[in-house]
């Protein structure tokens, strides 16, 4: 596949979307998920934490993110030419679906959206090639609340991109997902549910 315009759909078949969907909610079990009291970025308290990084920057499993996600917005009928969102969580996420993306002749981008702006060079919030008139898609590994999302999109917005979805890997079902639709005013999508997980 050759097609840049748009946003070409994923080349594996569904056996083969079915087989990474499944390997890598496999591995985000194995990996991911720390169980124990902790307390979360967003202040709140849980009874397990998924520590996505180990995912998202581990050898086998990133370029199933970055496949996943991808069919993830096909599936949804995104169209985007850009994806990334808040440093540092959303960094390799959006890395991997723009490597996904050029796997299937895909001219993708991604950003990098700082958590707040430079004051010195170029004085920009969001890095990377310009999302200036461009369709984008905000990305995260997981959500509590949405925050981080939504200082991403407001970011993206400022710098003229044209925000179409926020996707993470993990919802944990705490909120993120009517937070973000109620303020930001786009589909919030994901991959994996804390059920699909077992999680409580």
């Amino acid at each position: 596949m050759t097609e840049t315009a748009g946003t070409p759909q994923p080349s594996a078949t569904s056996a083969e979307h079915a087989a990474d969907r499944q390997r890598l909610q496999e591995l985000i079990s194995e990996l991911a998920v720390v169980r124990g009291k902790v307390t979360l970025s967003s202040g709140k308290e849980a009874d397990y934490y998924i520590d996505l990084r180990r995912i998202t920057l581990q050898h086998e499993a990133a370029p199933l993110v970055g496949r996943v996600i991808r069919q993830l917005l096909a599936e949804a009928g995104i169209d985007y030419v850009a994806a990334g969102g808040l440093t540092m969580g959303a960094d390799p996420v959006g890395t991997a679906v723009m490597h996904a993306a050029a796997r299937d002749g895909a001219a993708t981008d991604s950003f990098v959206v700082r958590k707040a702006q430079k004051s010195h060079g170029m004085n920009r919030q969001v890095e990377g090639p310009s999302v200036e008139g461009k369709k984008v898609v905000v990305l995260e590994d997981t959500s509590t609340t949405g925050g981080s999302a939504l200082t991403a999109v407001e970011a993206v917005r400022a710098a003229g991109g044209i925000v179409q979805a926020v996707a993470v890997i993990v919802d944990r079902d705490t909120g993120a997902k009517e937070h973000i639709e109620a303020t930001a005013g786009v589909p919030y999508l994901f991959a994996y549910s804390k059920n699909d997980l077992g999680l409580d």
